[in-house]
């Protein structure tokens, strides 16, 4: 092998692969195997798909992923946000457990897995960062609760329509109540117990497997599938194989949004949580190799009857609890789920739906964001309430429409924020070595006659009236006559046509109050976008402020770092 083979090797997804890491790698597989099993069953059935589409997503896609990703131990799978919403985009289009239905899942994944593969082209891992982590809360809340509404009918064995809306749902569950079934209570009760004494006992023992088992165990020796206990039912043994699904074009449309959604959800996630892992255990990610992973292993999803993969979040931490610091364990919990098609799907069977709902409902209780919606509350209450709103619409109105939301928030939040930049008048500290001067009081001059104003942001649409405004205030309310207006552009990143009209507009009005206008500090960058817009004829631009202030207070020859333009 190369150098630079060797290399590319010890950036990849196995690096920290070694004779010495091996076994303690394939514990933690075990252990994933044993997490992903019960909570991928139960994820189906959120999303209105047989136990085996699942499974099925455990196997190729993973190995896919596994292979494809950047991420050392990004963990990637079927989710209760992503669940949710498949069952709500095409739950409006079909009927779940209907043939058309579970097509159109895998539709809806290759459709995700294409989105994902033209992010990676068009290098748009940076979108990670544009969800707020506000907007997500309330989102992914909003799923939640109206998950945790189904796994609860489960629980109490009352039956109701898991792909009606939430308000629906909840009026079944209070219309039903008088059906509620004792023994399924007793077993969600008891498995609920286990899940969270057991968690705060030792956190890597799978409580979920072991509850399942538990309860396995006591349906079929008591036979309380005849008492009124629901059961999984049987599970069609054989691995996933290769299809594709055939529908017409204007369904392969209508599944589109949702699909953008799902894509959205899992990059504000996704890339988050593998870049927070990167930079916890000190090795490299690549957000744009992320995308792509996430792309192939969506398309092998579609292809082997799966549904659409996005990012684990609590299974990559407990595979970090657990060690693992490699994508191995991802290979071992597929080969496990593999066996298990292949030779245990009798063990499937007599699992009882109650402590599937126990699982899930544990599973996805923390998603409430309870501590989150608290600390939002307490520190930043306009951020509150934007998680409020997009909780409220996701709950109430549906998931696609609360994923609009969120973004339209995220947008206007943005805006907001970008309307309104830092732009001060700085104070002159008389300190030769500072050039980057402090703030001054309201109403303040830099030096007598010479306001130095600092705009921290790119000078672009959404600021632009606010920087013209703000300018002619620093003018009008300074404490004494101003004669010379230095403009400090070392935040300045940027410069748009909108931006441009309005320096253009502000130096005529200082032109017109006899003021003398001039820049400091520009990045070479952003003065070839002024250069470019005619801004800097007959402007002087300066290296530092000092120099700036010393120049146009005293009247006299330019300052060694002054460059005339005219």
């Amino acid at each position: 092998m190369s150098r630079q083979e060797g290399a590319a090797e010890r950036t990849g997804p196995f690096a920290e692969l070694t004779p010495r890491t091996i076994v303690r790698e394939v514990g933690a597989g075990v252990t994933l195997l044993a997490i992903a099993v019960p909570l991928n069953i139960g994820y189906a059935q959120i999303a209105g798909l047989p136990p085996t589409a699942g499974l099925y997503a455990l196997i190729v896609p993973s190995i896919v992923f596994a292979f494809a990703v950047s991420s050392r131990q990004l963990i990637a799978s079927p989710d209760a946000a992503a669940s949710a919403l498949v069952a709500s985009s095409i739950g409006g289009l079909a009927v779940a457990g209907d043939a058309d239905y579970a097509t159109m899942a895998l539709a809806q994944a290759i459709i995700c897995g294409v989105v994902f593969l033209l992010a990676a082209v068009f290098k748009l891992g940076f979108l990670a960062a544009f969800l707020s982590k506000p907007v997500l809360i309330g989102f992914i809340a909003g799923l939640a609760l109206d998950i945790l509404v189904s796994q609860v009918a489960k629980m109490l064995g009352v039956p109701i329509d898991s792909s009606k809306e939430f308000v629906e749902k909840l009026v079944q569950l209070a219309e039903n109540l008088g059906e509620v079934d004792v023994w399924s209570v007793v077993i969600a009760v008891v498995s609920v117990l286990i899940l969270v004494i057991g968690r705060r006992i030792a956190r890597l023992v799978p409580w979920a497997l072991i509850v399942l088992i538990l309860t396995t165990v006591v349906v079929v020796i008591l036979d309380l599938d005849g008492a009124g206990v629901d059961v999984l039912g049987e599970v069609p043994a054989g691995p996933p194989t290769l299809t594709w699904p055939v529908l017409d074009w204007a369904t392969w449309f209508a599944l589109v949004p949702s699909a953008l959604a799902l894509v959205l959800v899992t990059v504000a996630e996704g890339l988050l949580v593998a870049r927070a892992y990167a930079e916890k255990n000190g090795y490299p990610d690549a957000p744009n190799r992320d995308l792509f992973a996430f792309g192939v292993s969506n398309l092998a999803a579609g292809a082997t009857g799966g549904y659409v993969v996005g990012a684990s979040a609590s299974r990559t931490a407990a595979m970090d609890l657990a060690g693992a610091r490699t994508q191995l364990p991802a290979i071992v919990a597929a080969a496990g789920t593999l066996l298990l098609l292949l030779f245990g799907t009798a063990l499937l069977a007599d699992i009882p739906s109650p402590a599937i709902g126990a699982v899930v409902a544990v599973a996805v209780f923390p998603l409430l964001g309870f501590r989150e919606f608290a600390e939002l509350f307490r520190t930043v209450r306009s951020e509150f309430l934007i998680a409020v709103v997009c909780f409220a619409v996701t709950l109430f109105v549906g998931a696609i429409p609360g994923i609009l939301v969120a973004f339209v928030l995220a947008l206007v939040n943005l805006a907001r924020r970008a309307a309104r930049p830092a732009l001060e008048v700085l104070a002159d500290d008389d300190s030769p070595a500072d050039s980057l001067l402090a703030s001054a009081p309201r109403g303040s001059v830099t030096a007598p006659g010479v306001v130095v104003v600092r705009l921290a942001a790119p000078l672009f649409f959404a600021n632009a009236g606010t920087f013209t405004d703000a300018g002619k205030a620093a003018v009008e309310g300074a404490s004494s006559a101003v004669d010379h207006f230095v403009l400090d552009c070392e935040s300045v990143t940027d410069l748009d046509v909108t931006g441009a009209e309005a320096f253009r507009n502000l130096r005529t009005w200082l032109g017109e109050h006899d003021v003398t206008l001039s820049l400091s500090r520009v990045r070479p960058s952003v003065r070839a976008r002024f250069e470019r817009f005619g801004l800097l004829d007959g402007v002087e631009v300066y290296d530092t402020n000092r120099q700036a202030v010393r120049s146009v207070r005293d009247g006299g020859p330019r300052g060694a770092g002054a460059h005339p333009t005219d």
